[in-house]
């Protein structure tokens, strides 16, 4: 099938599902969500394939994470559908009706995008939480994986779409390229008379192709060079414990944290502390400035480079700051405008920083590990979108609608 009548078949379909009602759609999700528990052995025996390969290629660890299913995660995958099934349907929502003087009634009324276009990398899990949202919100949804999850994406996409036909539902509202090439991507980014919206998941490269290729809109969802920075005035013992989640309990997320900023009057006590923990169960590798090395020696040394890196590994790049102006000054230079986090019991310095950090989530006193769809309560998320038009943040259903307008007359001309 051409990428035209895939997107030609979207495009009906996405008319179809503009007039269905919450109960059809949640039907919809439910019987999804059963066929990929039905389907967890074919799932799990594509995703095997796909992993073998991918081990014996060389990808990193923490890529290599986000590509392999267990049985738990095909069941959180489809909790997710579930979860996303329970929420409010933004569809159809009035957000305002007002009376002009003239006698019409103008309001704005929520409505699907349409068509939406996902270009991701070997996370197959993202295949069923795009779907899943992208219905929900009554939209079609075209999806092309990497290579490296191919077989994974084929089979849960086979599963998904047996669940909407059992619901009496178009299974077209769902669809995967199979072609992998960069030239059917590339098609993709062009296929603007039929995908409305275009949205990136994925490493640095991708992203950047993606927004310099595509004819279509496209919603950025950015890479986390996120920061943690240990105040002053900070609970060392509270600022080591998040620390220690943030670079290491998924070390391939984009929401981990991968710098860190210290204020210079507690490293003496702070750095050491920071050296045994990343050491205890994961020996994370610290490029740090010359200051924090003077206080610990073993730290490699940081190059300008290191500032401004998503390394998706056990790394974590360590700068000594003064003041909480020079950490905000420090991450509004080098972030990727993610998630940031301030450790401190100062509450003038918290507010200082969660108005002028510019990020799409800003923290204080919490793990940078929180900026997901599922933690924020949207049942999942299509992408954290680091821009700053239509969607900042997880992207849950309303970031997948737009709005028009309704008027309502009783005979106006205007004159």
């Amino acid at each position: 099938m051409t990428l035209s009548e895939i997107g030609s078949r979207a495009k009906d379909v996405s008319r179809i599902l503009n007039t269905l009602g919450s109960r059809e759609k949640n039907m919809g999700l439910e019987e999804a969500a059963r066929a990929l528990l039905e389907g967890e052995d074919e799932i799990l025996t594509a995703n095997q394939e796909d992993y073998e390969k991918a081990k014996a290629a060389g990808m990193s660890q923490g890529l290599l994470d986000r590509l392999r299913l267990t049985p738990a995660r095909v069941q959180a995958m489809a909790d997710g559908l579930l979860n996303v099934a329970a929420l409010d349907d933004p569809v159809g929502e009035v957000l305002s009706m007002k009376l002009r003087p003239n006698g019409l009634q103008i309001g704005q009324k929520r409505v699907p995008l349409g068509v939406i276009g996902m270009i991701y990398e070997a996370r197959p899990n993202v295949t069923a939480d795009a779907f899943g949202l992208c219905f929900k919100s009554g939209n079609a949804v075209i999806l092309k994986g990497g290579s490296d999850a191919l077989q994974s994406n084929r089979a849960i996409v086979y599963w998904l779409r047996t669940g909407l036909g059992r619901a009496g539902l178009p299974e077209d509202a769902l669809q995967l390229i199979e072609d992998t090439s960069r030239e059917t991507t590339r098609e993709l980014m062009r296929l603007n008379q039929y995908i409305d919206v275009l949205i990136p998941r994925g490493g640095a490269g991708l992203i950047r192709t993606v927004v310099e290729n595509s004819t279509v809109p496209v919603i950025e969802t950015g890479t986390g060079n996120c920061h943690i920075y240990v105040d002053e005035s900070a609970d060392l013992n509270m600022a080591a414990d998040i620390l220690v989640n943030a670079k290491t309990q998924r070390i391939g997320v984009c929401n981990a944290c991968e710098s860190l900023l210290v204020h210079r009057a507690v490293a003496e006590a702070f750095l050491p502390m920071l050296k045994k923990r990343l050491g205890e169960k994961h020996q994370v590798e610290i490029r740090a400035d010359e200051a924090a090395r003077a206080i610990v020696p073993e730290f490699l040394a940081a190059d300008e480079e290191d500032w401004g890196k998503e390394y998706l590994d056990y790394i974590l790049s360590l700068k000594l700051v003064d003041s909480v102006e020079e950490a905000i000054l420090h991450i509004n230079t080098y972030n990727t405008g993610h998630s940031e986090s301030i450790i401190t019991s100062d509450y003038f310095n918290a507010q200082k920083f969660l108005n002028e950090v510019d990020a799409a989530a800003v923290y204080v006193n919490a793990s940078t590990r929180f900026t997901d769809g599922e933690e924020f309560g949207f049942g999942a998320e299509i992408g954290i979108s680091t821009q700053k038009l239509h969607a900042r943040g997880p992207m849950g259903l309303k970031e997948l609608t737009t709005t028009k307008y309704i008027i309502y007359g009783d005979g106006q001309i205007r004159g």
